[in-house]
Parts: structure tokens; C-alpha cells; sequence
């Protein structure tokens, strides 16, 4: 049953590099909202696991499939606390199955609105070279394996780079930081259906 609360929720997608987590400080503090950044998160279990499969690529598909479904539940769980709680949340987490398979976008959605949220995707994009180029301007440890292939990673790109296929709010994340706060603070209080 919903809480009829009405609060934003704004889930921030798109490729590393994009501006995720800067974007989503700003949006939290313009509408006071609880910030909820994946990696911030659940980094410390992840590295934990880590260790034990003796993994050092985050991106490896062995430690993927033993993580990504707690880290997503650690998020939506912290989502539905905050709202319960009467806080609006800006969600940092790449939702790559969320925004290409409807049915988990459905079930997020639902878990989100049941809360008292009104949810709004919204897809940073873009170019895979420039993708590239930030992650080696930024210089963090978890990139660094990305980038030892840098002309392959941008080619596999291509499923972090495509557009979501649920309901979305596009976004060059190549406007100015304020335009794109303004863009998403307009958007989520008129969501996108």
C-alpha cells in the first residue's frame, strides 16, 4: 500500500564517467534528498568479496554474480527507509538489467511507489571515446583495468552506452552540472510517465 508521500526519487544511470555521483550531490542537496551512491554503499563488503575470489577487476563477471544482487537490494532497502521515513532520494547505481529488461524496472518501480516515491530514471550519456577520456582524467583505482584496454573498453561500451528501453529522462552528460540539476528537478515534479 502506498504511503501517498509523492516523493522524488531520482535513479541516475549511464556508463562510469558520465558524472553519476557528481550529479547526483547536487540533485540531492537542491532537493533535499538522502544520497544513496552504490558504490559508496556496498564498497567495503565488494572489497571484501573481493579478496576472497581473488578478483581485481570490479568489473570481473565472477565477482558481478556474486554482488550485484545485494548491492542493488542494499540500495532499494536504504530507498524504502528513507522514504518511509518522509526523505526523497537520488539513487547513484548503473541499473543496467533495471533499465533494459522492463520487468525489473517494474519491480524497482513498484517497491519505489509502494514507499511513497515517484521515481525518475535518468540516463547520463555519453560518446564512448569521451567516456575513455574521463575515466583516465579522473585516475581511480577502479578504472584502472578498464583502461588497460582502452580502444576494447570503448568498444564494450556499447551495452552501458545504449539508450534504457524503460521510461527515461536522456541527458547529455556533457551540459554544465547545473543544467543538468535544473533539467531533473523539473522533470521529477512532472515524472516521466
Amino acid at each position: 500500500m502506498s504511503t501517498g508521500r509523492n516523493l522524488p526519487v531520482v535513479l541516475l544511470t549511464g556508463a562510469p564517467g558520465t558524472g553519476k555521483s557528481t550529479l547526483g550531490r547536487l540533485l540531492a542537496g537542491r532537493l533535499g534528498a538522502a544520497l544513496l551512491d552504490q558504490d559508496v554503499a556496498t564498497k567495503p563488503l565488494v572489497e571484501v568479496v573481493q579478496r576472497l575470489v581473488d578478483v581485481d577487476d570490479l568489473d570481473d563477471p565472477r565477482l558481478g554474480g556474486l554482488t550485484r544482487a545485494a548491492r542493488y537490494e542494499v540500495l532499494a532497502d536504504l530507498a524504502v527507509d528513507n522514504l518511509s521515513a518522509g526523505v526523497p532520494v537520488v539513487l547513484v547505481a548503473p541499473y543496467t538489467t533495471e533499465r533494459a529488461d522492463p520487468r525489473a524496472w517494474t519491480v524497482l518501480r513498484s517497491r519505489l511507489e509502494v514507499a511513497g516515491g515517484v521515481p525518475l530514471l535518468v540516463w547520463l550519456h555519453l560518446e564512448p571515446g569521451e567516456i575513455v577520456r574521463r575515466l583516465r582524467a579522473r585516475g581511480a583505482a577502479r578504472d584502472q583495468a578498464k583502461l588497460a584496454d582502452g580502444e576494447g573498453y570503448a568498444g564494450r561500451l556499447a551495452a552501458l552506452a545504449a539508450a534504457p528501453s524503460v521510461p527515461h529522462l536522456p541527458l547529455s552528460a556533457e551540459l554544465p552540472p547545473d543544467e543538468l540539476v535544473r533539467r531533473v528537478v523539473a522533470a521529477s515534479a512532472t515524472p516521466v510517465p
